[in-house]
Parts: structure tokens; C-alpha cells; sequence
């Protein structure tokens, strides 16, 4: 199912833990590397490190339509928005400016990354057999 190149290398995996109720990160030697969380009270989902420290949170801006990245003391890091016209997610830093963005690619039936001259960083892959979200980094 998984066909990836040689010149790329896999430097991330994700994989949903029930027991834990949370998704875990896991580098290319199988590592944990960090973990998210949904926070039902606050309405967000929470990133930690390997120690439990908090390091950013994702939240959904509703009024602007748009999901916004805060580190831990609440300042904006990051906003993705929906782009209809380029049928894109756009990535934006805290001034506005597009800085990379992620589209949907039906041939290889992935989400590929693109940096803000159009090329393409990286993409992620749903492993069936393993089911799990991989991300591989060009």
C-alpha cells in the first residue's frame, strides 16, 4: 500500500492510543516525541512533550473561520484557513503572511505540504495496514 522514494525519509508517525485517549508522535526509530489531547473544557487540542509540558494548542476561530496555533502562554503562532479558490489549507504566521500550505492530492491519495514558493516539503499517508497517519519529510 505505502510507496514512498529513496531520496525521501519518514521523520514522523502518528497513531491514536484509545487507552490513553490521546494521539502520540513517534519519530522514524519508533521514539515517542510528543502526544496531543483534546481538552474538552477549553475546547482545543493540546501538545505536549515527552515530559507533559505543554507547547502549543490548536483552536478553532469561528468568527474569522479559521484554526489558530498559540504557544502555551496564548500567543499566536500560527493560522490555517480553508483557501475555496486555490482549494488549499493555507498557512499563515502571526502577520498574515502565507508561509506554506497543505492540498489534498487525489493521484497519490495523500495531503501533500508545500513551502511558500510552491515546493513541495513534505506529505502525509494514511498506512492502512498499520493504521496510523505517516508524514515523510522530501
Amino acid at each position: 500500500v505505502m510507496v514512498c522514494l529513496a531520496a525521501s525519509a519518514q521523520s514522523l508517525t502518528q497513531k491514536y492510543n484509545s487507552l490513553m485517549d490521546r494521539t502520540e508522535f513517534f519519530d522514524s526509530y519508533g521514539h515517542l516525541v510528543g502526544y496531543a489531547k483534546y481538552n474538552k473544557l477549553m475546547n482545543r487540542v493540546e501538545y505536549y512533550d515527552t515530559y507533559g509540558h505543554m507547547i502549543k494548542y490548536e483552536q478553532n476561530n469561528s468568527l474569522m473561520q479559521r484554526k489558530e496555533t498559540k504557544d502555551s502562554y496564548g500567543n499566536t503562532q500560527s493560522t490555517r484557513s480553508y483557501n475555496s479558490l486555490m482549494d488549499r489549507e493555507e498557512i499563515k504566521d502571526s502577520y498574515g503572511n502565507v508561509t506554506g500550505y497543505r492540498k489534498w492530492n487525489d493521484l497519490l491519495d495523500r495531503y501533500d505540504d508545500y513551502d511558500r514558493y510552491n515546493n513541495l516539503v513534505g506529505y502525509y499517508k494514511y498506512n492502512d495496514l498499520l493504521k496510523r497517519w505517516e508524514y515523510f519529510r522530501k
